[in-house]
């Protein structure tokens, strides 16, 4: 099969599917993945598609939204590292909001047994992590949850952001960049992000280098919004420079 054929099918999976990836298509195409990563690049030069990690959506799918049992295995070891590395940047004492996202809640299934913190958070996944934490003081906004996420949103959860001042937010992002901010797919999740971020003295963004560059459907802030960017060394030390002259410190683990 010639590539315009093959990129023709790999198209036409996508629109059928809403996604495809690499793995499975140089399986069914016979093919190695590089040769499938350069077709979904010519794609999505021609605006036919739009990479994502590991793979590639149609077009105009910017409300494209992984389960959150996807998003858990997606870039794991990169999430671990994060994680880690954002474990300084807990306060010894005070207050902080945890953004609902899988590397927030590998963050929360670290923080140290010895710590004396009030924590709030509007995702259902990281409340259970944390219920049983001695040192935690443990506040869970309420609203309707999503099931997608297992975050809670719409107006109690803005109105609970919008009655309290933390010290710091971890928040997390399906994709951001200097030019697009920070994005997700949902526009009920974007707003109370948006609150979390204007409840916070400091915010640190959690997101694997795979974000970079992707944009979603709903904005909820700029790049310059976020004091401290931790992410994984798959974003480039030129890519990182250029987020700093922007005035976000980045710290690649």
């Amino acid at each position: 099969m010639y590539a315009p054929e093959r990129q023709q099918e790999i198209l036409r999976l996508a629109r059928d599917g809403g996604r495809v990836d690499v793995v499975s298509l140089a399986e069914e195409f016979q093919v190695t993945q590089e040769t499938i990563r350069r077709d979904l690049k010519a794609l999505d030069r021609a605006g036919l598609v739009r990479r994502v990690h590991g793979g590639a959506i149609p077009a105009g799918r910017l409300d494209f939204e992984p389960d959150l049992a996807e998003r858990e295995s997606t870039s794991a070891d990169e999430k671990d590292r994060i994680a880690k590395a954002a474990v300084p940047e807990l306060p010894t004492e005070g207050t902080l909001i945890l953004d609902a996202g899988t590397t927030v809640a590998r963050l929360a299934a670290a923080i140290p047994l010895e710590a004396n913190l009030t924590v709030v958070t509007h995702s259902l996944p990281i409340a259970a992590r944390l219920a049983d934490h001695p040192g935690i003081q443990l506040h869970l906004v309420g609203g309707r949850v999503r099931h997608r996420t297992r975050a809670a949103v719409d107006a109690w959860a803005l109105r609970a952001y919008g009655e309290i001042r933390a010290d710091v937010l971890f928040v997390a992002a399906n994709g951001f960049s200097a030019e697009q901010g920070l994005t997700t797919p949902d526009l009920a999740e974007a707003a109370v992000k948006r609150a979390a971020v204007a409840a916070a003295r400091r915010v640190v963004l959690l997101a694997d280098s795979a974000k970079h560059g992707q944009e979603h459907f709903a904005r909820f802030g700029a790049l310059d919004d976020v004091d401290l960017l931790i992410t994984d060394t798959g974003l480039t030390p030129d890519d990182a420079a250029a987020i700093e002259r922007g005035g976000t410190e980045v710290v690649r683990a």
